[in-house]
């Protein structure tokens, strides 16, 4: 961009594309509008102009500050900003501008830990729905390691966490001891923001003392629902909503359904009882279901509808990371959304080896009632749901 370029912008004033700011003394509010400006359409940054479109100039030394905003570009945000760097000398002194295009990377771009995006003359958070469509359009979602900004590191349950490490077999008791923050923050169940130490998304959903009391969390649950017919057009027979840590959720939703009651099931001599289906087929089908959302899907939840004829798991979000149903089906390598999460689960004993979840429901299902989990995968609606056919086995 040249000086005459510079001139009309600063003519026009701040815009969704265009940001004053009269020195780099704040590198936060730099940084944000650096930022919003990558991860929307692109922008500029005027360096030396006052709000009310005066040129004031940089008092600090052309040369430093070049080198320093060098610097900011390649570390000053989660991943180095490849914009374009100019400056002129005018009357009232140095003026310098940041050119910023529009980037995509693996996922949204941060500053000081935030996504940030432009909105008219401001540099703000994303809704929930637009931070959504951010992560869309990127195309990669990594939400588990997001700072949950109203929570604190006192709210990760310590016994909890310890607990985990044990189920590792790291030793907690033993003299010397890494500091707990420092093992939280290796364990990426915090990230420090600004100074302060701040729970991720992980963190809480894992070893949080109250993980669905944030607005971020609040939907992050396994909603049950037992109907009277084939449809939620009938009537509800039970319900509950299965909150806590990831490892509760899933102990109170496997006890949910076997509230439902069991079959009586006779053979040669005696008579046996089982459940509507095998609990280990549900119980992976679940886990699979909380390991694998979509995390940035916010005002959504995990559903086991249970109806008269089948079995239903929905799942927000589409399979993670280019995964087909067909790939799924034919038990093919494990490509995890939430890594961190998956690998708590299958610490916690609630997954089984990776990769094994499908064939393993399979087989459960054949030697039950000799049917076939479904899966079905909708795109523009962003869900995958699992359906198990009830019904009694012929060989029973």
């Amino acid at each position: 961009m040249e000086w005459t370029d510079i001139l009309n912008r600063i003519a026009e004033g701040e815009d969704e594309h265009t940001e004053f700011k009269p020195h780099f003394k704040d590198k936060s509010k730099v940084g944000k509008a650096i930022c919003a400006f990558a991860n929307t359409e692109g922008g500029l940054v005027v360096l030396g102009v006052s709000d009310d479109q005066q040129i004031i100039g940089v008092a600090e030394d052309s040369e430093k500050l070049q080198e320093r905003l060098t610097s900011f570009l390649q570390s000053g945000c989660s991943s180095p900003v490849s914009a374009r760097l100019g400056r002129h000398e005018d009357l009232h002194g140095w003026v310098h501008w940041i050119e910023v295009p529009r980037q995509r990377g693996f996922e949204p771009m941060r500053h000081d830990g935030r996504v940030w995006v432009r909105r008219g003359r401001s540099s703000v958070e994303p809704s929930s729905t637009e931070l959504q469509e951010l992560y869309n359009i990127f195309g990669y979602v990594l939400t588990e390691e997001r700072a949950i900004g109203a929570a604190t590191s006192a709210d990760i349950d310590l016994g909890s966490f310890r607990s985990y490490l044990r189920r590792l077999g790291i030793e907690t008791d033993a003299e010397p001891q890494p500091h707990t923050d420092d093992d939280l923050l290796n364990r990426h169940a915090i990230v420090e923001i600004g100074g302060e130490l701040k729970p991720t998304l992980y963190g809480v959903l894992a070893f949080g003392k109250e993980p669905q009391s944030y607005p971020q969390t609040r939907n992050f649950r396994i909603e049950c629902a037992a109907y009277a017919g084939s449809d939620r057009a009938g009537e509800s027979l039970q319900v509950t909503s299965a909150t806590g840590r990831l490892d509760e959720q899933l102990r109170v939703a496997v006890r949910w359904f076997q509230s439902l009651g069991r079959l009586e099931v006779y053979g040669a001599l005696a008579r046996r009882d089982r459940y509507l289906l095998p609990l280990e087929a549900l119980r992976e089908a679940l886990t699979n279901a909380v390991a694998h959302r979509d995390y940035s899907i916010t005002g959504s939840t995990v559903q086991l509808d249970v109806f008269d004829e089948r079995v239903e798991l929905t799942s927000p979000g589409a399979l993670p990371n280019h995964m087909t149903v067909e790939g799924v089906r034919a038990g093919g390598t494990a490509r995890s959304r939430n890594e961190s999460i998956a690998n708590y689960l299958l610490a916690s004993g609630f997954m089984e080896q990776r990769a094994r979840g499908w064939p393993l429901m399979r087989a459960a299902m054949r030697n039950f009632n000799a049917t076939e989990p479904e899966m079905v995968q909708d795109a523009e609606t962003r869900f995958v749901r699992v359906t198990f056919r009830l019904g009694s086995s012929s060989n029973a």
